[in-house]
């Protein structure tokens, strides 16, 4: 696996013993992130090395139901807690360690434009949360940059989509969040729509990556579609782009 950088390195590494030291506990916590991305991606790794793509957080997901254990976990790991984490019911939690290092905690969902649920999804994957949250952790982004294209870019290539999680992207339960929200819907479809474009120009890809990425986002994009959809999305759907359908992501800083 393309590592670039001692803190990389570093990163890995923290990132694992944290993980694993956790399971050992009976503690699930699991990696989100590029760090989560590039773990799963090592045939094609070396993606993030062309594209320069550099890693510099350690963000977990974790229970609420866990939050102290998983405090005092940290603390006798070595880590300090953040003020954040001091806010009672607050599902996130940033814990400090040495130079740089420091790792951000979700508690039950991502909750940034849209929120992504983990409720009972946790346990699907190892050490990372299950392929399908990894791509609607990207894509629920609708100020979405380069390097959430580069992440989603190489996951798509590495993995096949279907129907289940055993090291595929689960299409069908990326479609079935989307048919039940049609805000999610607007800014996955929106994304992946941009995926595409960014795939069929991004010059560390040969013909054949970008042929493959190109028809995975096709075929996602066409599971999505035929998912039936919710009378509540319906209802949403014919307000449309006149009304704000995401949360500003500064509303969670």
């Amino acid at each position: 696996m393309y590592v670039a950088s001692p803190f990389e390195q570093q990163l890995f590494d923290e990132g694992n013993k944290i993980i694993s030291g956790a399971k050992e506990k009976g503690l699930v916590l699991r990696l989100l992130g590029a760090l989560a991305i590039r773990t799963h991606c090592e045939k094609f790794s070396y993606i993030h090395e062309k594209a320069k793509r550099v890693l510099s957080d350690l963000d977990m997901a974790a229970y609420l139901r866990q939050g102290p254990e998983i405090t005092r976990y940290f603390k006798d790991y070595g880590y300090r807690s953040s003020a954040l984490s001091a806010i009672p019911g607050f599902k996130r939690a940033v814990f400090l360690g040495e130079g740089e290092l420091h790792v951000d905690i979700f508690y039950e969902a991502l909750e940034m434009c849209h929120d992504i649920s983990f409720k009972n999804r946790l346990e699907v994957d190892y050490p990372t949360i299950p392929l399908a949250e990894l791509v609607l952790e990207k894509m629920q982004i609708v100020q979405i940059n380069e390097k959430d294209l580069i992440d989603t870019v190489m996951l798509i290539r590495q993995h096949e989509i279907s129907d289940n999680d055993n090291d595929v992207i689960n299409g069908q339960r990326i479609a079935t969040l989307c048919s039940a929200e049609w805000g999610l819907w607007r800014t996955l479809t929106m994304n992946l729509d941009k995926v595409r474009h960014y795939a069929e120009t991004f010059q560390v890809l040969e013909e054949e990556d970008k042929k493959d990425v190109i028809e995975k986002v096709q075929m996602l994009l066409g599971i999505i579609e035929k998912q039936p959809k919710s009378m509540k999305w319906k209802m949403r759907a014919k307000v449309g782009d006149s009304k704000v359908w995401y949360r500003s992501v500064e509303e969670r800083a």
